[in-house]
Formats: structure tokens, C-alpha cells, sequence
């Protein structure tokens, strides 16, 4: 045997000697809930939000282009309804609790940090009551309702286990090849 091997053997003799199989498997389980409930413990963070540099191909967010929260961001030309990221969520994703619908409707919008034209899905989200904050209605290349992947004023909650419209999110889909 080895040096290794007999100090393990040792150790482990040791260890059986002064313990029971109780107290090792209760420690072992102390250890282990411990460990799970780590990253509960509280963080600290900025009493101020720091400002933050603009994602890349996005505005500045002090402008009104810029700011998810506004109806003047530049994503949402086409949207009617309430902001998501006024509701708990953000502008790409929806609030807690709710469900992102699978059927859009589609706009292009001119994005002002680098001039391009960018197609956008404008998703409900769907499944708790009505948010009822940031309100936007900007029907810029609305069509009426025979166009219904292209108008705005469809619960768009279809195929979601709740047809309770929430808010709106504006994901873009990728960059327009025609105007």
C-alpha cells in the first residue's frame, strides 16, 4: 500500500470509530439543504441604477427612442396595447405568470441608431387580468382586419391555455429586405 492508501484507510477507520451512520447521514443533509439555500442569501446592489451603455444596434436609452418604457421607443411603430415591460416584464419577454402567445402580429420599424428597417413580432402576452399600465396605440402601417397577420386589433391570445390578454412585447425578427 502506498502512503496515500494508508492515510485514507486510517481516515476512514477513524471516521466509522466516531460516528454513526446517523449523525453522518443528518450532517450530510445539513450540508447539502445549507449549500441549496445559498444563493437566497441577500446581495447587495447600487441604491442608484448606474447609467448603462445602449445594447449594440440600439438607442441611446435616455432617449425616447430608446427607453422599452415609452410609446416612443423605436420598436413599437406598430403596437396597440399595454408596454410588458411596464407590467413586470420587458420589452422581448412577458410578466411573471403570464404566457407568451405563439400568434402575432407582424410591423417593420426603422431603427434610429443605425437606419435600418427591422421586422417585428408583436406577441400578447396572455393569462392574468389586464395590466392597465403604459397604454400605446401607434397604428403605423395598420391594415383593416382582412389582413389579419398585419392588424393590430385581435386578441391575439389564441392557443394559450388563457385567452386573458395582459401585454405586448416587440421581439424583433430580423432586418427588412424590402421597404
Amino acid at each position: 500500500m502506498t502512503i496515500i492508501d494508508r492515510w485514507f484507510a486510517r481516515t476512514a477507520r477513524r471516521l466509522a470509530q466516531h460516528t454513526s451512520r446517523r449523525s453522518f447521514l443528518a450532517r450530510f443533509g445539513v450540508a447539502i439543504a445549507g449549500g441549496a439555500a445559498l444563493p437566497l442569501l441577500p446581495v447587495a446592489r447600487p441604491a442608484g441604477a448606474a447609467p448603462r451603455e445602449p445594447a449594440p444596434g440600439e438607442p441611446d436609452p435616455t432617449s425616447p427612442e430608446g427607453d422599452p418604457n415609452a410609446c416612443t421607443y423605436w420598436r413599437y411603430c406598430a403596437v396597440d396595447g399595454f408596454l410588458s415591460s411596464c407590467c413586470g416584464g420587458t420589452h422581448t419577454s412577458c410578466p411573471p405568470g403570464t404566457e407568451m402567445s405563439a400568434i402575432t402580429w407582424l410591423g417593420t420599424c426603422r431603427n434610429p441608431a443605425d437606419g435600418k428597417d427591422y421586422v417585428i413580432s408583436y406577441n400578447d402576452c396572455c393569462g392574468k387580468d389586464i395590466c392597465g399600465r403604459c397604454f400605446c396605440q401607434r397604428n403605423e402601417g395598420d391594415k383593416p382586419v382582412y389582413y389579419t397577420h398585419k392588424s393590430n386589433d385581435i386578441n391575439w391570445c389564441m392557443g394559450t391555455e388563457s385567452s386573458i390578454y395582459n401585454s405586448t412585447v416587440a421581439v424583433v425578427v430580423g432586418v427588412a429586405t424590402e421597404s
